[in-house]
């Protein structure tokens, strides 16, 4: 297995571009190691956020493993129920005693507030890397129009948008507003909670590179331009599945068949009480 993760470079800083998603951990008495053993096996950037509720995990599974806390990227996020800056700073200071840290690598505004000006929360982003707290800043799940105000509000360089992206969405508009900000991307749900990798096509594409539908569809991901995934698995086998992507590349007709299922459209994180206007495509 290679341990070899390709970086992505942005503002002077380098993102592994496979990461460990930690969104879903059923079993708390098992995540720390599950965390620890994909840092065994060489995952270098696990993401998490305070939603989430596996922060804590993080940062035991971080202190479990062989690695040094300087090797390993980790990202976390403020929800938009702290979007106000006194908030948001308390959660800044929650997340780093949750795991125990005195920094995070990349801090991210997790949803646009309804109801809060990104003005003020955009600030308080700043303030956080300002007070060195977090050494890289950006945004998840924002639209086109929220990065043009974003970018335009902040003092600080931004490094990225997560975003779910993954071969049954299209998300051109977004990933052309990144590019045009120098933002990377970062896709949650890279798999589409299972449906990119069941797709005949990418099963047929896996089959003759010896692969798994999981890892040709994470594959079609990191090899556009400035992306990088978050998959998540409570599975140790998947763990491992997930960053063997490396020894084999998709030509571009494989990349231009897989790039066909994005007609789809299919949204699978949409939620009600927090989404945005969303691009069409």
């Amino acid at each position: 297995m290679s341990k070899n993760i390709p970086l992505l470079t942005r503002n002077g800083a380098s993102l592994p571009c496979v990461g460990l998603g930690t969104m879903v951990f059923p079993e708390p008495e098992k995540a720390p190691g599950l965390i620890s053993h994909a840092i065994n096996i060489g995952y270098t950037h696990i993401d998490t956020a305070r939603k989430y509720g596996s922060e804590e995990w993080v940062g035991e599974g971080l202190r479990a493993s062989n690695a040094s806390r300087d090797d390993i990227w980790i990202t976390t996020k403020v929800t938009e129920d702290d979007a106000k800056a006194d908030d948001f700073a308390r959660s800044v200071d929650d997340s780093l005693k949750a795991m125990q840290l005195d920094y995070i690598d990349l801090l991210l505004i997790h949803w646009p507030s309804r109801t809060v000006p990104l003005k003020e929360t955009i600030a308080a982003l700043n303030k956080a890397k300002k007070d060195g707290l977090a050494k890289n800043i950006g945004v998840s799940n924002f639209t086109v129009s929220l990065i043009e105000e974003a970018v335009q509000l902040s003092d600080e360089p931004l490094f990225c948008n997560q975003i779910e992206y993954h071969a049954y969405i299209n998300q051109d508009k977004v990933l052309n507003a990144c590019r045009k900000h120098g933002l990377l991307v970062e896709c949650h749900v890279p798999l589409g909670r299972g449906r990119t990798y069941k797709d005949p096509v990418v099963i047929s594409i896996a089959e003759k590179h010896g692969k798994t539908g999981a890892q040709v569809a994470l594959k079609w991901l990191i090899q556009q331009e400035g992306v990088a995934v978050l998959p998540g698995s409570t599975n140790p086998g998947r763990i491992e599945e997930n960053i063997d992507l490396f020894d084999f590349e998709l030509s571009e007709d494989e990349m231009s068949q897989i790039s066909e299922l994005r007609s789809n459209n299919i949204r699978a994180v949409n939620p009600e009480v927090r989404r945005p206007v969303w691009d069409t495509v």
